[in-house]
């Protein structure tokens, strides 16, 4: 049972990480209408402009907001510069867009700081251990800051005026346009909290695990699984879908090698899109 309870905690540690990444997939999908193969990379990019402050010696609280800043800056100019033409082309060119920015920022992560392992703060971290479970500060810090974190975006969408553009330009995008809702506006703030949240995925899979140029690209599955398990661009669908993928990755490795966490997640998005392919809260079919 104590080792039930621990994969458990360790669940919905990494369901806290997809939960973000999938929250940002589903925005971008929901709005922009493509999937974009370079969330995960993104990740990355706000994980490391955490590890320049991190090398700094400064603290994890200034880390986060320059990793914020950072991430939204690098997202935006993107879009200025290539997805913003190709919008009103066919989906699958942006898809396969992305794919290319993924490359690029990968690339760039490996130029700048280098291919080998990173960490944000050296030593072993000791664990608080309740009623026989052990639970690192870094676990409790990813867990509540995802919880804040979907709180202030949950509040943001039902009481904001953008919220309710961006959720009436999910709903339909010629209708907003016509109802007077400046859709470009919309866009940036998508791209604004996608990349934010992309950043805080970044920053806490790096608190979690270690920093290096393909940790994004190696969660990307799992984080589409959460979005296409929850129902893809329904970010509330992706909240559900995080955990429940985080938590069946962890619990896998009671029967598997945990080598084979990601063809858990692969396995779960099977079975969703044949059984229920609007998800589980009905996305966009």
């Amino acid at each position: 049972m104590a080792e039930l309870l621990q994969l458990l905690v360790y669940g919905i540690v990494l369901g806290s990480i997809i939960t973000l990444g999938a929250i940002g997939v589903s925005l971008v999908f929901g709005i922009l209408r493509f999937a974009n193969f370079a969330h995960g990379d993104l990740m990355t990019v706000g994980a490391y402009f955490a590890l320049v402050v991190a090398n700094l010696q400064l603290s994890m609280w200034v880390a986060f907001p320059v990793a914020f800043l950072g991430t939204i800056g690098a997202a935006l100019v993107i879009d200025r510069v290539l997805f913003r033409p190709l919008r009103r082309t066919a989906p699958v060119i942006l898809l396969i867009s992305s794919f290319g920015v993924a490359l690029i920022l990968r690339s760039l992560v490996q130029l700048i700081w280098g291919s080998a392992n990173q960490v944000y703060e050296a030593g072993i971290q000791m664990p608080y251990v309740v009623m026989g479970l052990r639970i690192k500060p870094d676990q409790i810090t990813i867990v509540l800051g995802a919880v804040v974190l979907v709180t202030a975006l949950h509040l943001f969408l039902q009481n904001t005026k953008m919220g309710k553009a961006m959720r009436a330009m999910a709903d339909n995008v010629d209708l907003a346009r016509v109802t007077g809702i400046d859709t470009e506006r919309v866009v940036v703030w998508t791209w604004v909290i996608a990349a934010g949240l992309a950043a805080a995925a970044g920053i806490f899979l790096g608190m979690d695990t270690r920093l290096h140029p393909v940790m994004g690209w190696k969660l990307l599955l799992p984080v589409f699984a959460a979005a296409i398990l929850g129902g893809i661009g329904k970010p509330y669908g992706a909240i559900a879908g995080g955990l429940v993928i985080g938590i069946a990755q962890e619990f896998s490795t009671l029967f598997l090698s945990p080598a084979y966490k990601p063809a858990v997640a692969f396995g779960l998005m099977v079975v969703m899109l044949i059984v229920r392919p609007k998800g589980l809260m009905g996305g966009r079919g």
